[in-house]
């Protein structure tokens, strides 16, 4: 997975993820609408056969932290779930 920012200012990032599908950049948005600073969190795939998300988010405060929060939020529940899954697996 890769990171092409296309857009870097304080309060505003859009970047494409290529390498990613849906289920990364929704979750993602979802997550970004969380933070109460945000205004926008969007994402679009340009065209299917290329398949690229490119996600805009707009914070009050600070654009970039906003998304790291996001992805550290969502780094966290992805451990949760693993570990639940991996305690119910050995039942």
């Amino acid at each position: 997975m890769e990171l092409k920012f296309i857009e870097d200012t304080k309060h505003r990032v859009v970047f494409d993820i290529i390498g990613a599908t849906h289920s990364l950049a929704n979750a993602l948005k979802k997550e970004l609408w969380a933070d109460s600073n945000v205004k926008i969190a969007a994402y679009n795939v340009e065209h299917p056969l290329i398949g690229i998300p490119r996600i805009i988010v707009e914070s009050k405060a600070d654009a970039r932290k906003a998304l790291l929060d996001a992805i550290d939020r969502l780094k966290k529940q992805n451990k949760d779930l693993v570990s639940k899954f991996d305690k119910a697996l050995k039942k």
